[in-house]
């Protein structure tokens, strides 16, 4: 059987359901044309600004390790040691529009049956901000985007109108969203913090404003670990630090209920899924859940920057996914997305045991005590 890899997302054909989300491999010409050598059916540029950025001293990202005898994490590289997560204060591309744009178009003539979205970022506090995301949208997609990411996510962005404090704020990610629909002429996407306490408000409010799809979840906010040894934040500049975005396999069930709470709240419309993603078995969740395509990055990094293998494992992986489900008549990704939102609900509806059955605080399983006859509570 033949199995289709390809998806239609928002109005726009992408090979496969696969994408390189904005981040550093995406900041250059070079790695976006070896990322779709690779096999990406999609890139996500770098976040493109009018404002200059100058990044932190040293070390922009780092990626923190996991041991499995003692369950210590930490920056320090050890034998046997798994990844745990990345950890990064990047800001978005300190390249600027003008930079970026011609690179935009070199892109799309060498490789026009791929997708490349444009992430782009400006303000929000006044109309002068709002044209800087107008003219950020026409200049991408004038030179050939695909599509517009509008990055609401950002989590260590200093400016109150701009990255993460748009996303936490309904009435700005509505404003914003409508003043960039006013001028585009290809699908856009918003990009949400999960630095939120309703991340379904702020999505309504983007959905409201225009918005094609929703993209979730961008890094969480964090801090590193202090070196017990030298009592120093493991990254720093002249010992301080300030938060930035965890990712990597630590986000995945994080990102996993965020995406939940987004599919449940409005089944009907698109939503591309980020966080955790290193092979098929991670991303099934997120198409499972209803997501029409999702986003790699820390994998990718730790994979030649771009990910060649990771991309290979997620196509093979989708490919068997569908041949073992070919009994179902199942042969591409929209015939399985979605299919296990309906089975997240309340806590509430979830099945009680009997009162025979019930222990009271004890069970036989792996770390709860043994039940003890004398403090069973019985109803």
């Amino acid at each position: 059987m033949a199995v289709d890899r390809a998806v239609t997302f928002t109005g726009i054909r992408f090979e496969n359901p696969f994408l390189l989300s904005s981040a550093p491999p995406t900041e250059s010409e070079s790695n976006i044309t070896r990322a779709f050598d690779a096999g990406w059916g999609g890139v996500v540029t770098k976040t493109i600004g009018l404002h200059p950025v100058v990044n932190v001293y040293g070390a922009k990202a780092k990626f923190m390790r996991t041991t499995p005898d003692d369950a210590n994490v930490s920056m320090k590289k050890r034998a046997g040691a798994a990844l745990h997560s990345s950890w990064n204060w990047e800001l978005i591309s300190d390249k600027t529009l003008e930079w970026w744009a011609p690179r935009i178009r070199r892109i799309k003539e060498a490789f026009p049956n791929k997708v490349l979205i444009a992430s782009i970022m400006a303000g929000s506090g006044n109309d002068k901000e709002l044209k800087h995301w107008q003219e950020l949208a026409e200049t991408a997609q004038g030179e050939g985007a695909d599509g517009l990411e509008l990055n609401f996510s950002c989590p260590h962005m200093d400016r109150r109108d701009m990255g993460s404090n748009i996303g936490k704020d309904q009435g700005l990610c509505s404003v914003v969203t409508e003043a960039v629909k006013e001028v585009a002429k290809v699908p856009v996407w918003c990009k949400l913090t999960p630095a939120t306490a309703d991340i379904v408000v702020e999505a309504a409010a983007c959905f409201r404003g225009g918005a094609d799809a929703i993209v979730s979840s961008n890094t969480f906010p964090s801090i590193p670990l202090i070196d017990p040894e030298t009592l120093e934040f493991e990254i720093n500049v002249d010992g301080l630090v300030s938060s930035g975005g965890l990712g990597g396999p630590a986000i995945l069930p994080l990102a996993l209920a965020k995406m939940a709470q987004l599919t449940k709240a409005f089944p009907d419309r698109s939503f591309s899924g980020i966080g955790g993603i290193s092979d098929f078995n991670q991303a099934a969740s997120y198409f499972l859940l209803g997501c029409g395509t999702v986003q790699v990055c820390t994998a990718a990094m730790l994979d030649q920057a771009v990910g060649p293998n990771v991309i290979k494992r997620l196509l093979s992986g989708l490919d068997k996914f569908i041949e073992e489900h070919a009994k179902d008549g199942w042969k591409s990704v929209e015939d399985f997305r979605g299919i296990r939102r309906d089975r997240i609900v309340l806590q509430s509806e979830i099945r009680r045991p009997e009162s025979a059955e019930y222990y009271s605080g004890y069970e036989n399983v792996e770390g709860y005590a043994a039940p003890q006859p004398e403090e069973v509570v019985r109803a």
